[in-house]
């Protein structure tokens, strides 16, 4: 399984971006993805994580209200919107997906990873 992320950049303060996760080696809908981030001296924490249609995702309390995780399963594509864009959202962000078919939130239970895409906000 391979994961690639992308769609990092500087964005100021209030601002948006969409992060794009690709995937490929397994069937992509049965299986959950999830979007993890690592900021400056900090532990790698979640995000938000989509489970197989037509189950919810589910959202960290810091972004939730200005986040999305929309799935595109004919894409093999798993983007993070997140709107409102704060300092304390800079971080380097990972997507992440389960080797058995279950959603979890904790990073430890993600065998696969994708390399980070580096998100900036400035104030």
């Amino acid at each position: 399984v391979q994961l690639q992320a992308s769609g990092g950049g500087s964005v100021q303060a209030g601002g948006s971006l969409r992060l794009s996760c690709a995937a490929s080696g397994r069937a992509f809908s049965s299986y959950a993805v999830g979007w993890f981030r690592q900021g400056p001296g900090k532990d790698r924490e979640f995000v938000a994580v989509i489970p197989w249609s037509p189950n919810r995702a589910a959202y960290a309390d810091s972004v939730k209200g200005r986040s999305t995780i929309p799935r595109d399963d004919e894409k093999e594509t798993v983007y993070l919107d997140i709107g409102t864009l704060r300092p304390e959202d800079t971080a380097v962000y990972y997507c992440a997906a389960p080797r058995v078919r279950r959603c979890r939130s904790d990073p430890d239970a993600m065998a696969y990873w994708g390399k980070g895409t580096q998100v900036t906000v400035s104030s």
